[in-house]
């Protein structure tokens, strides 16, 4: 019971309880965090995910579902802002939940956050395979065993990039500006090349008429209506659910505060402004891609370069083949720097093996977490079909949307006198409507993903149960065992 009750006190989340708080290096400045969130928000995602969601669920109304879905990740965003400028510390949801709900709270979300952020990585790395496979074949390049060769990519791939992590942030975050400059470029060519193809008929009034499908339902909402539906408000607002997916990952960007240069300030505006330019370029792709092909001809499978086939510019395959690798890598190397931070952060706090706390000396980062972490992404990448479990990546993430919201409204009454950089306007207005943006996007998931979260929770709390309570540092608060760190390197 006393575990349930014993709340991390915020002097002790911002290092001044111990120096372990204070281990990492400064390494971000306000642009780098506009980089990092890019990195993970804009992935191949952005070359399909309009167009499937077009021909599937809201037509040419996809656009609004951009929008909408866009809405309620910033309503997040901005209680991340809050919470991250006054508890400005690498565990992000984790500790933000310790200091404000408690430890066994804290637990919870730091479980779903392993879930999104681990199975994300396999989930990218596997899809980066498959993608470089059908690149090569773009190419010309014939492979005997196809399989074979995604394997050996995802191997190709998610070792270097860990160790990159587990070597330098430096190194990683020069990569990383390098990377998505050129993706960058790359979706810019699909906007110059493809505008200019847009025919304002294939937009209609935004709004398909409804149909009911034969489909059995599947997701929760879908279940409750008794009905499955695509098209028409509903499916706009369907599609906004999945499209979530493709804006998740500006959370991560808290997760780097403790190695931020001025956080306080620094991390709200660089979760904020990525998430925002984020947005408008997807809904720009999405205008393209709408835009250039009437829904009911959009090729599922290859959406935007059909499009481009169709309209004589083939070339933009290779284009997109290249945007789409560069985009994936990004976005794997930010979800193991998030990943390794949020592990970080629970053994420092005694929840999991206080050794994965260890930071190298030589190298000023966490190098042996990481090094888990990226053997683990290899093995699911490797071994689990994780591509049909994505939505388990979104239910992780949607669960520690609410409980930050939650979060902002509780802190705003128990602890009004903590320093804030950042306020969340109109609250608590504001975190209200996050959650219910929020709770709208989790009962669009399906059934069967609610299942098998309610299933690693459990497991979660098992865990919890059998190691964490006992040899968390609050339960022996006088005598806190010291975490091996280099220590405080600056610039």
């Amino acid at each position: 019971m006393s575990s349930i009750l014993r709340r991390l006190p915020p002097s002790a989340a911002t290092g001044l309880r111990t120096g372990a708080r204070h281990s990492l290096a400064e390494v971000y400045r306000p642009a780098d965090l506009v980089v990092l969130g890019l990195g993970v928000m804009i992935g191949a995602g952005i070359f399909s995910v309009a167009g499937r969601q077009a021909a599937t669920a809201a037509g040419p109304g996809v656009i609004l579902s951009f929008m909408i879905a866009g809405i309620a990740c910033l309503l997040a965003c901005l209680c991340y802002a809050e919470l991250s400028s006054t508890i400005p510390a690498s565990g992000s949801a984790y500790t933000f939940t310790y200091v404000i709900f408690g430890e066994v709270w804290a637990w919870v979300i730091g479980w779903a956050l392993i879930l999104e952020l681990q199975l994300a990585a396999a989930v990218v790395a596997r899809a980066w395979g498959e993608i470089a496979v059908g690149a090569l074949a773009n190419a010309g390049v014939r492979l005997s065993a196809p399989g074979l060769a995604a394997d050996l990519l995802v191997l190709a791939i998610l070792v270097p990039l860990t160790g990159v992590v587990a070597l330098s942030a430096r190194v990683g975050l020069r990569a990383l500006w390098v990377m998505v400059a050129a993706k960058l470029l790359a979706i810019g060519a699909v906007i110059v090349v493809g505008l200019p193809h847009v025919d304002a008929r294939n937009f209609g009034d935004f709004h398909v008429p409804p149909e009911t499908l034969t489909t059995a339902p599947a997701t929760v909402l879908e279940i409750v209506v008794g009905e499955s539906h695509a098209f028409g408000w509903f499916g706009i607002f369907s599609a906004a659910s999945a499209i979530a997916f493709a804006y998740i990952g500006f959370d991560v960007v808290a997760t780097a505060a403790e190695e931020t240069v001025n956080a306080p300030r620094a991390v709200p505006k660089g979760m904020i402004r990525s998430l925002v330019l984020a947005t408008v370029v997807y809904v720009a792709v999405a205008l393209v891609m709408v835009g250039m092909v009437s829904y009911t001809k959009i090729s599922v499978d290859a959406p935007l370069a059909s499009a481009f086939r169709a309209a004589g510019e083939g070339w933009m395959a290779h284009v997109i083949d290249a945007g789409a690798l560069l985009g994936l890598t990004t976005v794997i190397l930010v979800l193991i720097v998030g990943q390794t931070r949020v592990l970080f952060s629970m053994a420092r706090d005694g929840l999991i093996p206080r050794g994965l706390a260890a930071v190298s000396r030589r190298y000023h980062t966490p190098s042996r977490v990481t090094l888990v972490i990226g053997g683990v992404a290899i093995v699911l990448a490797e071994f689990v079909p994780v591509l049909t479990l994505q939505e388990l990546v979104v239910l992780g993430t949607l669960f520690a949307f609410g409980f930050v919201a939650a979060g902002v409204i509780v802190m705003r009454r128990r602890m009004p006198h903590l320093e804030r950089g950042f306020r969340v306007p109109l609250s608590p207005v504001v975190p209200a409507l996050s959650l219910v943006a929020t709770f709208w996007l989790m009962v669009n998931l399906r059934l069967l993903t609610w299942v098998w979260f309610a299933l690693w929770m459990a497991f979660g709390l098992a865990v919890y149960l059998a190691y964490g309570r006992r040899h968390s540092v609050l339960a022996r608060p006088a005598a806190p065992v010291p975490v091996r760190s280099g220590g405080r390197h600056r610039r």
